[in-house]
């Protein structure tokens, strides 16, 4: 966890909304044009620019919605991808040895 308190993958999904916003931003697009070429409804996209799936839940979008993501948004998906927290990697390596 944070020191706030936000689960990592909460501030993960939330980061990766954020720079699918600004790259979105960056080409003009609007999110339903994004979300038709990328082949994803409006409402998942809108989703994740929220950082989330469900209510209370970080998105978790598929290797491929992601690389179609990058190529519509014309951005490489390592620039799209944030940064892994050392937040994070605890919570993956705690996850692992379990």
């Amino acid at each position: 966890m944070k020191p706030d308190g936000l689960d990592p993958w909460v501030a993960y999904s939330r980061d990766l909304g954020r720079n699918l916003q600004a790259a979105r931003s960056r080409v003009g697009l609007t999110q339903e044009r994004v979300a038709l070429s990328a082949g994803i409804s409006t409402f998942t996209y809108q989703k994740m620019e929220n950082g989330e799936s469900n209510p209370g839940t970080p998105s978790n979008p598929r290797l491929q919605t992601l690389i179609c993501l990058s190529v519509v948004l014309e951005e490489d998906l390592c620039r799209l991808l944030p940064r892994v927290s050392a937040n994070l990697e605890k919570a993956v390596l705690q996850r692992s040895l379990l």
